[in-house]
């Protein structure tokens, strides 16, 4: 059997708001295809489904990211909106940058704010949480070797 990861996707409320911070982030834009349709209630157990999308992938086309935006049924609110890294389910989504001060910096008029600290862990990485659109934790981490 072969397996590889296509994509992660992610609810947001504010598609152009998710779009302009994982564009700071450096993904670029692919695709902004609108969804709706029978085959799509089918799939994800809903009836009326119409969103729209944006298909972000990380330079170099390796990695995508998928921002999604309900018109219909609405979006529901997680609870706790500003849940930490304990909740379970999918709590970040991680990339490796160059620089995660610069990151961080670029990311702050998008919304961006630090969770906790950036830190060092051992020699090998300086890592942070980073609060983006719609309550989620992104993880940046440096190599230091």
């Amino acid at each position: 059997m072969t397996i590889r990861m296509d994509h992660v996707s992610v609810v947001v409320d504010d598609l152009e708001g998710a779009k302009a911070f994982f564009g700071a982030l450096g993904l670029e834009l692919e695709g902004e295809p609108p969804i709706e349709g029978e085959a799509v209630d089918r799939l994800n157990a809903l009836d009326g489904i119409r969103v729209d999308i944006a298909m972000m992938r990380t330079p170099g086309g390796e990695g995508r990211l998928e921002l999604t935006r309900f018109h219909s049924p609405a979006s529901v609110e997680p609870e706790p909106r500003n849940a930490l890294g304990n909740v379970l389910g999918l709590r970040s989504v991680m990339f490796a940058v160059d620089d995660v001060d610069a990151t961080v910096t670029a990311l702050r008029p998008h919304g961006g704010e630090l969770v906790g600290e950036v830190v060092q862990y051992e020699d090998l990485y300086r890592l942070c949480y980073v609060r983006g659109p719609s309550g989620i934790i992104v993880s940046l981490a440096e190599s230091l070797g």
